[in-house]
């Protein structure tokens, strides 16, 4: 059996055409708030890019992008985007953005050797939002303000959908939301795995960021991989929630304050491809072509799933599944889209 878990005595609140209602309810109200919040503009944004151009989000730098030859081109390859992390920034600079403004947009893309299970798909769907500051704004406590401003959001959204249902849904998200590093995380349960540090600190906490994620610990371990030319690895960090429908720590954000030219250089070196200065994107920003910026990405099924208490993300969201998978839903009466 593929990995899929459905609690004991699990059952939906609403039909099918009830919970694409209430998707939409979640959707329109938290992208206008987090608008409001973070001062973004919401723009158009590619589905797929050329590889030879260095946008595309490399992510654990093994995971295969989706590409195909355009017969209009001489069959010239594109990539299905995996993120639009380094596309957003040179977008400010194309589209004229000024500091303390932003942008956001849906973001549509193929994890093809994604492992699926409860919370992952082979579709991802998010809202990716970048926002113009100055560089002596590169800190820790601009990451902080910022991460508490998409909480906030988040909160607000939780409120409003359990208003709108009062007899289903119950407000569960702490007010504010805590702060740890991924150093201090290890250091504190030394002999859990990252995954396991993450469910104690979500569960102890509620809603935990957890920050510095990409390079090396302590023990020689990273908590989780991250590409090297987007995230400062000293300046980002995940919004994590503890999830009581099943059980689990739930990331609903990865975000960070990009890497400057410094940064840059250093981390390329570190993850072993420094050949990727001379690709268009980081040569731009080495020559300090580009602004800098902060930015990130929040599910969109993701936060779907927490505030309408489902059980899959399949039941959110429209993608393809091991058929074990759908026939076990369907006997736990689970309804996958």
């Amino acid at each position: 059996m593929s990995s899929i878990t459905i609690p004991e005595g699990y059952k939906s609140c609403w039909s099918i055409k009830e919970t694409e209602i209430a998707i939409k309810e979640v959707k329109d109200y938290f992208e206008r708030v987090l608008a409001e919040n973070l001062n973004l503009t919401r723009v158009s944004a590619p589905l797929f890019v050329r590889p030879e151009s260095g946008l595309n989000d490399n992510l654990n730098g093994v995971e295969r992008p989706v590409a195909f030859g355009i017969k209009e081109q001489n069959d010239a390859q594109a990539e299905i985007v995996h993120s639009l992390a380094k596309w957003k920034r040179f977008a400010l600079s194309r589209y004229e953005f000024n500091v303390g403004e932003g942008l956001y947009t849906d973001m549509s893309a193929i994890r093809r050797d994604e492992e699926t299970d409860n919370i992952h798909s082979i579709y991802v769907d998010q809202w990716d939002w970048e926002k113009i500051i100055e560089k002596s704004d590169r800190n820790i406590e601009t990451l902080k303000e910022t991460v508490r401003s998409v909480y906030k959001a988040l909160r607000k959204t939780e409120k409003y959908i359990a208003g709108l249902h009062i007899d289903e849904i119950k407000e569960i998200l702490p007010e504010e939301i805590s702060f740890i590093t991924s150093q201090e995380l290890e250091d504190m349960y030394p002999d859990c795995t990252p995954k396991e540090r993450e469910y104690k600190i979500a569960k102890l906490k509620g809603a935990v960021f957890i920050m510095q994620i990409g390079d090396k610990l302590a023990s020689g371990q990273k908590h989780d991989g991250r590409a090297p030319d987007y995230d400062d690895w000293a300046l980002n960090g995940d919004i994590i929630v503890y999830y009581p429908v099943t059980d689990i720590a739930l990331e609903l954000s990865s975000m960070g304050i990009r890497v400057d030219e410094d940064s840059l250089l250093e981390q390329l070196k570190k993850a072993g491809c420094e050949e990727r200065k001379e690709l268009p994107f980081q040569k731009a920003l080495l020559n300090k072509e580009l602004p800098y910026t902060i930015g990130g990405g929040i599910g969109q099924s993701r936060i779907c799933m927490f505030f309408l208490r489902k059980a899959h993300i399949g039941e959110v969201q429209s993608s393809l599944w091991p058929e074990d998978v759908v026939a076990y839903a369907a006997e736990k009466g689970v309804n996958i889209l």
